[in-house]
C-alpha cells in the first residue's frame, strides 16, 4: 500500500518480517518503545520499512540481556554518540561471555577426557608410571583442622574458583604429606587442588612433583580407604619402592556419575622413589 510517496506496511506484515507476533508490536507500542510511523482514521497501523533495523536493534540489545527499561532510556535519547557508546558496550559484554563460554567448553572437554580414560580403566590393577610436572591450584591448609574450619576453607576455595575462573574442569582433590600417611592418616589432607593445564598469572600455584608414582583405585567410602592403602603399601614393598613426600588423591567417580558410594572410585597417586635399602 502506498501512502504519502512512501511504502508502509500493516501490522501482520510488519510482523511477519521480524519475524514476531502482532502482540509483541502491540505491547512495544504501548510502552512507547517502537511505535507504528501512522495510524489511519480506522485505527489500522502502518510501519514503514526504514523501522525494521530499528527493531533488530531492540532485538539484538534483548538477546544481549538487556531490559526493555534500558533499551527504552536509550530510545528515548537517541544520539550517533549514545548509539556508539552503547555498542562498544555491548561488544565488551559479548566478548566477556565468550569468554565464559569458553572457558565452559574447555572445562566439559576436560570432564569428557577424564570419563572417557576411566571407561578403560582396570580398577583392580595397580600401575607404576612416570607423572610429568603439573600445575595445582591450592586452598589454605587443611591439616588437623575443625569440620567448621573446613567447610570455611572448601567454600573459600570454590568461590575462588568461581569467581576467578580457575575450575578447569579437572576434579578437586586432596594432598596428603608423607608424616600423615604413615601415621595411617590417609584423609587428613594438607591441601585441596585442581589441576591448571593453563595457569593464570597473579596466582599462586603448587608445582606438583614430577618422577615416579604408585597409582591405585579405591572403591566405595572412606571407610574402607585403609585397606587400599595396604595392597598399595604391599606393592611398594615388593617393588622395592619407598613412600615420597606427597600422596595425591582425586575421584574418578562419584557423585556425579554414581548413586551408590559402594561405586565411587578414587584415584590414588603416591610418589614413591627406589628404596636406598633394596
Amino acid at each position: 500500500m502506498d501512502k504519502k510517496n512512501g511504502k508502509y506496511l500493516t501490522t501482520g506484515e510488519f510482523a511477519k518480517l521480524c519475524k514476531v507476533n502482532k502482540q509483541t508490536l502491540f505491547y512495544y507500542d504501548q510502552i512507547g518503545l517502537l511505535s507504528p510511523l501512522w495510524k489511519n482514521e480506522k485505527g489500522y497501523r502502518y510501519y514503514s520499512i526504514h523501522q525494521i533495523e530499528l527493531f533488530f536493534v531492540i532485538d539484538l540489545l534483548k538477546d544481549l540481556g538487556m531490559s526493555l527499561n534500558d533499551i527504552q532510556q536509550y530510545m528515548n535519547n537517541k544520539s550517533p554518540e549514545s548509539f556508539l557508546s552503547l555498542m562498544y558496550q555491548q561488544k565488551q559484554e559479548i566478548v566477556k561471555k565468550r569468554q565464559e563460554i569458553e572457558m565452559k567448553e574447555k572445562m566439559i572437554d576436560a570432564k569428557i577426557a577424564i570419563m572417557e580414560e576411566a571407561s578403560h580403566l582396570d580398577f583392580q590393577q595397580m600401575t607404576l608410571k612416570q607423572l610429568p610436572e603439573a600445575t595445582l591450584y591450592l586452598s589454605r591448609n587443611i591439616e588437623n583442622i575443625t569440620d567448621e574450619e573446613f567447610v570455611e576453607v572448601i567454600s573459600d576455595f570454590i568461590n575462588e574458583l568461581n569467581i576467578s575462573q580457575l575450575d578447569s574442569g579437572y576434579p578437586i582433590g586432596g594432598i596428603t604429606k608423607r608424616e600423615h600417611v604413615m601415621k595411617g592418616e590417609f584423609s587428613n589432607y594438607s591441601y585441596l587442588y585442581i589441576e591448571q593445564p593453563h595457569p593464570k598469572v597473579g596466582y599462586p600455584y603448587f608445582q606438583a612433583v614430577k618422577g615416579d608414582f604408585l597409582i591405585g583405585y579405591h572403591m566405595g567410602d572412606e571407610k574402607t580407604l585403609h585397606k587400599t592403602y595396604k595392597r598399595l603399601f604391599s606393592e611398594m614393598e615388593r617393588l622395592n619402592l619407598a613412600l615420597g613426600e606427597y600422596v595425591f588423591e582425586e575421584y574418578i567417580y562419584d557423585t556425579v556419575v554414581m548413586n551408590d558410594k559402594e561405586h565411587y572410585v578414587t584415584k590414588i597417586m603416591i610418589q614413591v622413589e627406589q628404596n636406598s635399602g633394596g
